[in-house]
């Protein structure tokens, strides 16, 4: 399971920036995304109401905000300014360094050496592709790459406000989904169905596939089983995968060759997010012994 997650994410990227250089928009990305997924968990959440009696509210709101339709929204838009290889370092890579940042700001948590290091070397990479678009002056690049910091961040508030809220799985990606698409609805129309309408039956049942069904529902299953399966740790350190496998699928797809200061800072940021999982302290626990 642990496998297809990480390919099943690699794909959604893949397939993002395919679709955001065609005619279809950010929001007709979030209705395509948000509709399948309020479909498919209907059984898991109608039962108990959209707004569960035991939840919280303000985690509920908090959990909607960070990983519904706003997020969608500024993955995607970042999307049109950044290569795949940018998008699969800086989102799938960072979300680990912002979740470690708040939890040691709210929570006040404390991290062994390893992980610091691993943080650090997180670090490293967002410097080497931000510092390398700047010197070879790629044109727009820094607002993809800041929007999807602002993804990153944005999810490990997702991170935290679920693990808060007592929410299974399938029943928060399906209160995500059905309001997301209640808030997303009036900005397709505003924004002639984002796209959707003039998209030919092919490209939509693409989009439909790799949106709703990858993205929205299978990625979230197969998270969840990865986790159940193998802990958070070793999930997490499998997810470390995603930014190099998204650019070597991108150069054959999207026609994307990544340069050499990616290439290093993919490296660095896949190590860091082994690191940074935990993964380095089990290491060396195991060779102590």
């Amino acid at each position: 399971m642990a496998i297809s997650f990480v390919l099943i994410w690699t794909g959604w990227i893949v397939a993002t920036r395919q679709g955001v250089q065609s005619s279809i928009s950010p929001a007709g990305i979030a209705i395509i995304r948000f509709s399948v997924a309020a479909l498919f968990f209907l059984p898991w959440y109608w039962p108990q109401g959209v707004l569960p009696k035991k939840v919280d509210r303000r985690l509920l709101f908090l959990m909607i905000i960070s990983a519904g339709v706003p997020y969608v929204l500024i993955v995607s838009s970042g999307m049109k300014f950044a290569p795949a290889a940018d998008i699969g370092a800086l989102l799938p890579g960072t979300m680990p360094l912002f979740a470690a940042l708040l939890g040691w700001m709210v929570l006040k948590e404390v991290f062994e050496p390893p992980r610091i290091l691993g943080f650090c070397l997180i670090g490293c990479g967002i410097i080497l592709i931000a510092g390398s678009a700047v010197v070879i002056g790629v044109n727009g690049a820094w607002r993809g790459h800041l929007l999807f910091l602002l993804g990153a961040f944005s999810w490990s508030i997702f991170t935290h406000a679920f693990k808060q809220s007592g929410l299974g799985t399938f029943q928060a990606a399906g209160l995500i989904g059905f309001w997301s698409l209640a808030i997303v609805i009036p900005l397709a129309i505003l924004t002639s169905g984002g796209g959707l309408i003039t998209m030919s039956w092919p490209e939509l049942g693409y989009q439909v596939i790799a949106q709703g069904l990858v993205g929205g529902v299978l990625s979230l299953v197969a998270y969840g089983a990865a986790v159940a399966n193998l802990g958070a740790t070793k999930a997490a350190a499998f997810g470390s995968l995603v930014p190099a496998l998204v650019a070597l699928l991108a150069i054959p797809i999207l026609g994307e060759v990544p340069g050499w200061p990616t290439v290093l800072a993919i490296g660095a940021i896949m190590i860091g997010v082994m690191l940074a999982s935990g993964l380095g302290r089990r290491l060396f626990c195991k060779k102590r012994v």
